[in-house]
């Protein structure tokens, strides 16, 4: 009885195991690409294409793909059976330790993870990289060099957050479990769940004028 008792608890806390917030970040990214593409390469043209109905869709798909796709991920993953020990070794209830607790054949469930990987971080992360080719080629054209350091400076933090987060992604979820340790798990989560959140705001808050003026006065 205790055993079930236990097996019950770990396929409910399996439910949070995949972030719908991690899926909507990357759509999200794709958006904000999107939109520095639209302020670069076409600006007349800017205005009349963000208009508000464009940034009301352009900011829900992305929630609702991402809770959509989770739901469909969270599904089999909560019929894994524990049969052994309930201690996941890990920071949170994450896939790859409760496919080493599990008891169950996990292979449908790594190829599933694999799978979704490709709409879900590739063809994201493949569209923010044509964007930017046609950002980089834009920004070569032009002739002041004021201009140019503007136009980077607009991309700058944003590309330093897609790094950042879809290189932690692509390790954490694309390498099968066979490929690296729990240990190097552990420290690709905690780079993904603590220290790129924790960036982020201070990569584009050192975007704004306000904040660059008051650390100049500081230093």
């Amino acid at each position: 009885m205790e055993m079930r008792y236990n097996n019950l608890i770990l396929k409910r806390k399996t439910t949070f195991d995949y972030s719908p917030f991690t899926i909507t970040g990357c759509f999200l990214l794709s958006v904000m690409s999107y939109d520095r593409y639209l302020a670069i390469c076409n600006p007349l043209r800017y205005s009349s294409i963000m208009d508000m109905m464009s940034c009301v869709n352009l900011s829900v798909w992305p929630w609702l793909l991402g809770f959509t796709l989770n739901l469909l991920a969270v599904l089999p993953v909560s019929e894994f059976d524990f049969c052994v020990d309930n201690i996941i070794d890990h920071f949170y209830c994450d896939l790859f330790p409760l496919q080493k607790l599990s008891c169950s054949d996990t292979s449908f469930v790594e190829l599933e993870v694999f799978v979704f990987s490709l709409p879900i971080f590739i063809l994201p992360c493949g569209f923010i990289i044509v964007t930017y080719v046609y950002i980089f080629h834009m920004i070569f054209k032009i002739p002041s060099t004021t201009g140019k350091q503007k136009a980077f400076s607009a991309c700058s933090s944003h590309i330093f957050v897609v790094g950042t987060f879809y290189g932690t992604l692509i390790a954490k979820y694309m390498i099968p479990s066979k490929g690296h340790s729990l240990l190097i798990n552990k420290i690709v989560s905690l780079l993904h769940t603590v220290f790129t959140p924790l960036f982020n705001p201070i990569i584009y808050s050192l975007r704004n004028q306000d904040i660059r003026t008051a650390l100049r006065k500081l230093s």
